[in-house]
């Protein structure tokens, strides 16, 4: 029998006003993995940091089995900045005895690439204070999983991880013997690695058995079953449903439930996309040339990223791009973006972009957009127009769309400055959708989005007639929104993959194996003068110094972009800069990277 290690009695939690949780209670046993899944704000975090002890109840306990073992990855590090990363994650263990150590090997090359952390300036021996967050948040995570534990707790693991980071920490995951916790996003990775599913919602959490996909099938039953109206039991989750059973055969990892019984929950509803009639009104509202690339070469700086390239997006078409970081998935959207933006004046370095003559392009950047912070959500929206033009006869208020998008009636008269990173988020492709574009460029979009936004999401560009290139590493969201898959593997060149991120991953993996040198050849290839290495770290020194500026004035130009919001001219000039240091950046990360491979 499963020995019990935490116990959640009654346990009730009030913030303000609001009750996040009200008389739950739990337990995690030995060999649980166990996904936490509800909407942004719904008590998710507070209900694993409560299991963990790191805050406290309001009415009810939790106790934890004698001698528990506790491993907690939390959304702030408590990493010594003054520390290294070998003090870190590896502690006093001599380097014989860490690199003999098999999880430990598996740890480092599976969240950073190799044992000598290739990409750090001076690999284990990186000082940790100057590093991003995302690197910082894989060093936090390394440190965790290198240990021992009975319990492992992790709030969102899978951010500032790649696609091939992800499948890592999910085979990572289904290995380790300890019971796991786990909020996170990702719905691949909870059908991965979950068994039961915690969803919480009005202060209450439901338990599900399965993965994801499970729960998705017994939610959406017990909805059928409490439906009293036909409307009802047409809501999005039975529509992901159809995706689900249509769309991705075989996904879910244990059936739980009967097919017959699953088919006849969908036998109503509706292909996920009519393609068909998509392409048709794609046709009417773009023409026929969208964006088309002449052999074109995207470099950032000294570097080449792309060469050679002829390739076009048509019409209705709709693009997952994957690939290695640095590889040039998003210097590829820029330089699209460029001649869009340009009506085709801009162009790449070598080559040429022909844009189609009715193309309106609406470009999610990774960075988010400030607003004036006193703006409410709806004045926000409003700013671009009242209502939207969704094709085939639908149009929507700024103030349905908002509800669509999770603003609620109240919610709409929030100011932007009280908004959560993910909330500020889902404003700014409100904005971007509101301005009725038939071109779409997606860079990681589901950033900080709770799995209900993202269905909503889903929902709304399902039915949206245009061309859509998307960059994620949510491969859920990639299967689910677009329909073809193209990888950037790092030889500077474009590839199509008719199966997927599958392939992407097989293929990455063999280039990997083939780049590997032979264990008696590995030294002196590796082998490098030491002035050549003082040289390049020196050299590393000034890119980073460099770099601090660059971030140093794209933080002032955000300021002066919110102080100006209602001079468009002023904003139009600031943007242009704002884009020159952005290019800037990139050819210092670039040389950055290459740096830290010769250093």
């Amino acid at each position: 029998m499963a020995v019990n290690l935490v116990n959640v009695e009654a346990v009730s939690k009030v913030y303000g006003t609001r009750a996040l949780l009200d008389g739950v209670s739990l337990g995690v046993s030995e060999g649980d993995r166990i996904g936490v899944v509800g909407r942004n704000g719904d008590g998710k975090t507070t209900l694993i940091r409560m299991i963990a002890k790191l805050e406290e109840a309001d009415q009810g306990r939790v106790t934890h089995s004698g001698g528990l073992r506790l491993g907690v990855l939390t959304q702030h590090d408590s990493l010594d900045p003054a520390a290294t990363v070998r003090h870190e994650v590896i502690g006093d263990r001599a380097d014989h005895e860490w690199a003999g150590d098999a999880k430990v090997r598996d740890v480092l090359t599976g969240l950073f690439g190799g044992l000598d952390l290739p990409g750090f300036p001076q690999g284990l021996d990186t000082v940790i204070g100057p590093l991003s967050g995302g690197e910082r948040r894989r060093i936090a995570l390394a440190q965790l999983l290198i240990a021992e534990q009975d319990l492992v707790v992790l709030d969102e693991p899978t951010n500032h991880l790649d696609v091939e980071g992800i499948a890592w920490l999910a085979r990572h995951l289904r290995a380790r013997r300890s019971a796991l916790v786990c909020v996170t996003h990702d719905r691949w990775f909870l059908d991965q690695v979950c068994t039961r599913m915690w969803d919480v919602q009005r202060g209450e959490v439901r338990e599900y058995e399965g993965g994801y996909s499970d729960y998705v099938f017994a939610r959406a039953e017990r909805e059928r079953i409490a439906a009293t109206e036909e409307a009802k039991r047409q809501n999005l989750m039975r529509k992901e449903l159809a995706w689900l059973r249509r769309g991705a055969p075989a996904r879910t990892s244990k059936p739980r439930y009967r097919i017959e019984a699953a088919n006849a929950l969908i036998a109503d509803v509706p292909p996920v996309r009519d393609s068909s009639e998509l392409m048709k009104f794609a046709n009417a509202r773009l023409g026929k040339t969208v964006l088309e690339m002449e052999d074109v070469t995207v470099t950032a700086g000294p570097k080449t990223l792309i060469k050679h390239l002829t390739w076009q997006l048509g019409p209705g078409d709709r693009i997952g791009l994957v690939g290695v970081n640095g590889a040039g998935k998003t210097s590829l959207l820029r330089a699209l973006a460029d001649a869009a933006y340009s009506g085709g004046e801009k162009q790449p370095a070598a080559g040429r972009v022909v844009v189609g003559k009715t193309v309106r392009l609406a470009y999610l950047s990774q960075d988010v957009t400030e607003l004036p912070p006193q703006l409410r959500v709806l004045e926000a929206v409003q700013q671009v127009r009242d209502r939207v033009d969704l094709g085939k006869g639908r149009e929507m208020t700024a103030g349905q769309l908002c509800e669509q998008f999770g603003f609620g009636k109240e919610k709409q008269w929030t100011p932007v400055g009280d908004l959560s990173g993910g909330e500020r988020r889902r404003l700014q492709l409100l904005r971007l959708l509101m301005d009725e574009p038939n071109v779409l460029f997606l860079d990681e979009p589901t950033n900080d989005l709770d799995i209900e936004t993202l269905t909503q999401l889903e929902d709304l560009l399902d039915g949206w007639p245009g061309s859509m290139v998307v960059i994620s590493h949510d491969r859920f969201f990639i299967e689910r929104t677009t329909d073809r898959t193209f990888a950037l593997l790092g030889d500077a060149t474009l590839r199509m993959l008719p199966r997927g991120i599958e392939e992407y991953l097989e293929r990455r993996e063999k280039m990997v194996e083939a780049a590997a040198p032979a264990p008696a050849a590995a030294s002196p290839a590796r082998e490098k003068s030491a002035g050549d290495a003082r040289a390049a770290k020196k050299e590393l020194q000034k890119v980073e110094r460099q770099l601090d500026k660059v971030a140093e004035k794209e933080a002032k130009l955000h300021a002066r972009i919110a102080e100006n919001a209602t001079d468009f001219a002023k904003v139009a000039e600031l943007d242009a800069e704002l884009r020159a240091l952005a290019g800037q950046r990139e050819e210092l990360e670039t040389r950055w990277l290459e740096l830290a491979e010769d250093a």
